[in-house]
């Protein structure tokens, strides 16, 4: 399929259902689920902290999925349901959340949860010394009590409108056995389908059933992550039998493995979305006519189809198209090279006189494309900009910890809950705002939207968060990604496998015919 054609047909499901997955293109050679055997994995992404209250990365939450639970989760609607709570209940003041424990739930060191274990891991989360990345889902927490063994009572000091929807995910909802922080960042231990049992960094992880999972054992006896950033690598794994399946089919070969039929193909819209960063701590990014210039210079249509093969839909905001919140009156700023000189000029940069490194990290090969395909663009607007490539490592070090960037480009996963997304990437002290983003009308935004109950309201808020940073240009929007899973005619239950928040993998039900 060309470019083109493929951008149409990507395009006209932007407003459909979030997450809808394709149907694998052809059938398990069994169709009843059997036991034993190990999958093989390719993992698109390296792993790092292996802490889930620690990791701020979707390559590590996808592998740690399969060994931590939450106490509730999110159905396929991102409705927020139980799941190691057997039910949970809020006033009506909203301050208060009781919830009530499945009893015989059991973790990997065999211990059986209780109510002591929830409210470790809450209190081990909100710890600032913990370094967790979603502690200010607890700012308001005023008491965590747990009149018995099965129940566990959190009040707040002020309403947390997307409190218990911040708890679906297992930055902040994970439940550790008491006192089990030391080892989690090297042999997590979780309540989940799957056993850590080892992990060679930048190799392999290796996952083990664990028979007494509270919702019944997984099928499968072994997963084998095997971390492979490369795309023709992995692809070449996948089709001589190596491994069983991969995430992230290269951009410019499904069509092809779609039309030779071996090979099962999956599909769903979106996986991600991804922008280009701006360090607020370098002066030029300091002036709003900077960053909306650079804006300017961005063909998005020309670069989705350049890096991504069409894989995606441009967009103006990072709310998904279903969301209540998604702005949709926002339009992308066209290509305009002569108004981008224009207002650089105005700001005090005329023609060669801006020098800018652009860091990309090699876990993304499409970041290396993008910045290699907008060197030219800058050049024609008179900016001389230099790619520096790192390792997935080094990017996080340099650009996520340290923030030493002028401008870079990531994407993201699993930031379905507005909260999640607008907090924690865009107000001043939100943990994963490493582009030092801090306008006063943010922040006032974003912590309004925490304390407005009615769902309605708070999504009209969250537009105007998205109109602020589309006029202000604090970040560069891009596109959506699509997702893309190739297997073996031997793997079975793939329809499963696709968490909601469109990012993690499940293998509970998964299996591997003989």
């Amino acid at each position: 399929m060309k470019r083109r054609s493929f951008l149409a047909s990507t395009t006209a499901v932007f407003g459909a259902t979030l997450f809808s997955g394709a149907a694998p293109r052809i059938a398990s050679a069994q169709t009843e689920p059997v036991s034993g055997g190990t999958l093989i994995w390719g993992h698109s992404e390296t792993t790092q902290n292996l802490d889930m209250h620690q990791t701020g990365t979707a390559s590590t939450g996808r592998v740690l999925q399969n060994v931590h639970n939450s106490i509730v989760t999110v159905d396929q609607d991102l409705n927020v349901i139980p799941m190691l709570a057997e039910s949970f209940e809020q006033s009506d003041d909203g301050l208060t959340y009781t919830f009530r424990l499945r009893p015989g739930v059991k973790f990997h060191n065999g211990s059986e949860m209780t109510s002591a274990d929830v409210k470790y891991s809450f209190e081990r989360c909100a710890n600032p010394d913990t370094g967790a990345v979603n502690f200010e889902v607890f700012n308001a927490v005023e008491s965590i009590d747990t009149p018995d063994p099965l129940t566990v009572v959190v009040t707040l000091n002020q309403i947390n409108a997307p409190f218990l929807s911040r708890l679906a995910e297992n930055g902040a909802g994970v439940i550790m056995p008491e006192g089990s922080g030391d080892v989690q960042g090297e042999t997590p231990i979780g309540a989940g389908p799957f056993r850590f049992v080892r992990r060679e960094f930048g190799n392999e992880v290796e996952l083990e059933r664990f028979d007494d999972y509270w919702d019944g054992p997984a099928y499968l006896e072994r997963v084998i992550a095997r971390e492979i950033p490369e795309p023709t690598v992995r692809l070449t794994g996948l089709r001589t039998g190596e491994l069983h399946m991969i995430n992230d089919i290269p951009a410019d070969r499904i069509g092809e493995i779609e039309d030779a039929g071996e090979l099962q193909v999956v599909k769903w819209f979106p996986l991600n979305w991804d922008f280009v960063n701006l360090n607020h701590t370098f002066e030029p990014f300091q002036d709003a006519r900077v960053r909306r210039a650079f804006d300017m210079i961005i063909d998005k249509e020309v670069l989705l189809e350049g890096a991504l093969w069409g894989q995606g839909a441009v967009t103006a905001s990072p709310s998904y198209p279903t969301s209540a919140s998604f702005n949709a009156d926002l339009v992308q700023r066209p290509q305009d090279i002569e108004g981008a000189r224009a207002l650089l000029e105005e700001a005090g940069y005329p023609p060669g006189s801006l020098d800018i490194v652009f860091k990309a990290t090699t876990n993304y090969p499409y970041h290396i494309e993008s910045a290699q395909i907008l060197v030219e663009w800058f050049r024609m607007a008179g900016v001389n900009l230099t790619i520096e490539q790192l390792t997935w490592a080094d990017w996080l070090s340099q650009c996520w910890v340290d923030r030493d960037f002028q401008m870079t480009m990531m994407n993201f996963f699993t930031l379905w809950e507005p909260d999640f997304l607008y907090y924690s990437l865009f107000n001043t002290v939100g943990a994963f705002n490493y582009r030092s983003v801090s306008d006063p009308e943010i922040d006032a935004l974003t912590e309004e939207a925490r304390i407005t109950v009615d769902p309605a309201e708070r999504a009209e808020i969250y537009k105007a968060v998205q109109q602020r940073l589309f006029d202000e240009a604090h970040d560069i929007m891009l596109w959506f990604r699509n997702g893309s899973i190739g297997a073996q005619p031997s793997v079975g239950g793939l329809d499963t496998i696709v968490h909601p928040n469109g990012s993690n993998l499940n293998f509970h039900k998964v299996w591997l015919n003989a």
